[in-house]
């Protein structure tokens, strides 16, 4: 373990390396899982992020605390790893080739630090695909840490790593220590500013009907957030409290760990066309992948993108996708598209799935200023 042999839970920070809200959020969410998965190993315990995020600070704490318990260890750096089962077919060393390839797959437990950094040959692939084959049959329990969009791993390996039934996966977001945002993360301002204890239910509405639609939406939201099924859709004018909402509850799944896509409609097509440029560091097919397979989608300002057909096309699949998989996806909107044979429209209006929410409530930002009255027709005139 060498410089991380020192490393507990009880000696760890539960808020983390991170320096923005989201991602102190996000790693307090993985140290809980830690400390659970701890309590009762099994299965694959999955922790993908940045660099600096602290992935391979609590697969250490947790195996430190496994071995102080008097289980077996195996800790490894996958690329040496690898490594080491190339050499050892060599007659000159001690442990044979088949005897490390049988401890690792039998050991009580396996720390897998870095997946995805390995030469992605097909010997390498098939290796460690024996190797977590072995491990998820057995239920045996394996820590795993990624720097890598899952997405791109070997489909055989995402088989045995995120099946939900023995897998937990926990996402500690991009890089902490630069502080810079990417697509798809919240803006540490927005966590802060909107959740549901700053949320005004009254707002500006001076009608009850107002009223009774910013109370309906709070309520529906908060039901949501703990039980994010199917898809919610708020609708309203700009302001009304749709975007606080839909952060809300972001907010509160970002709590359980939960991974949280959040993106601006026309920023999320602008990255998805930038994708195809050969000068970015991220590919088209698997920025579009991961909107699309995201454990939570939040999409704000539906309707406000440039509708060119390329546009219209992505957000077709984006959402039929989703759609058909009921993927937990909240939609904030102006309003819902009426057009005949739109295929969005379709989707938006199925009951079965789709939870609207609609506030007549006005604008937030205008709040403190009286309501503009219209003067008599008769001191107009003169």
């Amino acid at each position: 373990m060498g410089k991380l042999a020192d490393i507990t839970l009880t000696s760890t920070d539960a808020v983390g390396p991170g320096t923005t809200a989201e991602a102190q959020t996000r790693f307090h969410a993985a140290f809980e899982a830690a400390r659970a998965f701890v309590d009762a190993p099994h299965g694959c315990f999955l922790l993908v992020g940045g660099s600096g995020t602290g992935k391979t600070h609590l697969a250490a704490a947790i195996a430190n605390q496994l071995m102080a318990r008097g289980e077996p260890v195996f800790f490894a750096f996958v690329p040496d790893l690898l490594d080491h089962l190339r050499s050892s077919y060599g007659d000159e060393n001690d442990l044979s080739y088949a005897e490390l390839f049988e401890q690792v797959k039998e050991i009580p437990v396996l720390v897998l630090d870095d997946l995805g950094t390995q030469t992605g040959t097909p010997w390498a692939e098939e290796k460690l695909y024996q190797v977590l084959n072995h491990r998820y049959l057995s239920g045996a329990p394996t820590i795993i840490t990624s720097s890598m969009d899952i997405d791109r791993l070997d489909p055989r390996l995402q088989s045995r790593v995120l099946d939900p039934r023995s897998s937990r996966v926990l996402d500690l977001g991009g890089g902490t220590r630069n502080g810079t945002l990417g697509i798809g993360s919240i803006a540490p301002e927005m966590l802060r500013n909107m959740s549901f204890g700053s949320f005004e239910p009254a707002g500006r509405a001076m009608d009850a009907q107002g009223r009774d639609t910013l109370q309906g939406a709070l309520m529906f939201a908060r039901a949501y957030a703990e039980n994010p099924d199917g898809w919610l859709v708020l609708v309203g004018n700009s302001g009304c409290g749709k975007t606080h909402l839909s952060i809300a509850v972001a907010n509160e799944r970002l709590k359980y760990g939960d991974d949280v896509f959040f993106a601006f409609v026309p920023d999320l097509l602008d990255h998805l066309r930038y994708t195809f440029s050969p000068d970015s560091r991220v590919t088209y097919d698997g920025l579009f992948e991961r909107v699309k397979s995201v454990p939570m989608l939040v999409l704000d300002d539906l309707g406000s993108e440039t509708s060119t057909a390329w546009a219209n096309e992505k957000l077709y699949q984006i959402i039929v996708h989703r759609h058909n998989a009921r993927l937990p996806t909240i939609i904030t909107t102006r309003a819902i598209p009426t057009a005949v044979n739109d295929p969005i429209a379709s989707r938006l209006s199925d009951s079965r799935t789709v939870a609207v929410m609609p506030i007549t409530a006005p604008d937030y930002r205008q709040q403190g200023r009286a309501p503009r009255r219209e003067a008599p027709r008769d001191a107009r005139a003169g």
